[in-house]
């Protein structure tokens, strides 16, 4: 089955920020400036079609329009995948389950399961796809599990912390694979993350980097799922990627039923009407009104996170398009 966010040819934008010398109807402001973004135009064109396809920047690449200079913005201009090559990279948001990365040992991060993880987004990302991460907190505490005597929102806010542990280790993960890696939280925790902004973090991804962002959605009684779906609207995600402890969605429980079937692809009609537990109502509704795909697979299978990223098919896929019954399956 063709994933319906890889049929997408152009990357959506929302920074107009551009290095203007690559258009062709740009003027420019003096001769010597006509004459340089000339000379970055020829440049550009010569660059192997892998890198143009993958929309490696003029500024990765040591070039810069003089325009950007004249700007004041110091070299820091680049030119976005659709700026670019009509076919730019894919844009998607990866939710990574915390309760996933705990492994086999029951709390906390599994070192093995961590650096895995990092190896198949590092794998991705060089095939240039932009990716975004939003990490779950359930490996250390979750706000829903809290005690008598905790209030909800406390424990809330607990669990915040704990999505921003994981997104600092996954951070440094990934940096040892060597991806250049932001952390954004929508708490402030200057000294360990950036503040969430909007702007930055697109314009992170458009200059190649990967952004993680922790502490949810930064309010309480919202899970993590819902911030994935919030900050996937934000960034113009094509498709949220949830990476979980299973291998997608099961027509019943396969805990309790022998029989149970994988299924390929739902509706988010089937999804809200039958209750299926694949994110919170709260997620699935801003994934409806936005037109962003879900994809449920498994963290622990090699080579899904791989496959997710790049369009693939792998577990289950949830979007608009109605199924006939409740499913498709294998």
């Amino acid at each position: 089955m063709e994933r319906a966010f890889a049929l997408s040819g152009s990357q959506p934008t929302t920074s107009t920020s551009r290095c203007r010398g690559l258009r062709s109807n740009f003027t420019p402001h003096n001769k010597e400036c006509a004459s340089s973004c000339q000379r970055w135009r020829e440049q550009w064109r010569n660059s192997s079609a892998v890198e143009q396809q993958n929309g490696v920047s003029l500024s990765r690449r040591g070039l810069v329009c003089c325009g950007s200079m004249a700007n004041g913005r110091g070299g820091e201009e680049m030119i976005s995948a659709d700026a670019a090559t009509t076919a730019g990279p894919r844009r998607v948001l990866l939710k990574v389950s915390g309760e996933a990365l705990q492994g086999k040992r029951g709390f906390g991060i599994d070192p093995k399961v961590l650096k895995s993880v990092a190896a198949e987004v590092a794998e991705a990302h060089t095939a240039g796809i932009q990716i975004a991460i939003v990490v779950g907190g359930g490996n250390y505490f979750r706000g829903a599990d809290a005690w008598d005597g905790l209030d909800r929102a406390t424990a809330d806010y607990v669990g915040m912390l704990a999505t921003t542990m994981n997104a600092v280790c996954l951070q440094s993960a990934l940096e040892s694979a060597g991806v250049a890696t932001r952390v954004q939280t929508a708490m402030e925790i200057r000294e360990v993350a950036e503040p969430y902004i909007r702007r930055k973090a697109i314009r992170h991804l458009e200059k190649g980097r990967i952004v993680i962002f922790g502490a949810g959605t930064g309010n309480p009684f919202f899970t993590t799922d819902t911030a994935a779906a919030l900050r996937a609207a934000e960034i113009n995600a094509q498709a949220i990627l949830k990476a979980t402890k299973v291998d997608g969605i099961y027509s019943t429980d396969p805990d309790v039923d022998e029989g149970a079937l994988l299924l390929d692809h739902l509706s988010f009609r089937d999804v809200m009407l039958k209750d299926i537990q694949v994110m919170d109502h709260t997620a699935i509704t801003l994934c409806k009104e936005n037109d962003i795909p879900v994809v449920v697979f498994s963290l622990f299978k090699p080579g899904n996170i791989v496959k997710a990223l790049k369009g693939e098919p792998v577990g289950t896929l949830v979007d608009h398009e109605e199924v006939n019954g409740v499913s498709l399956a294998r």
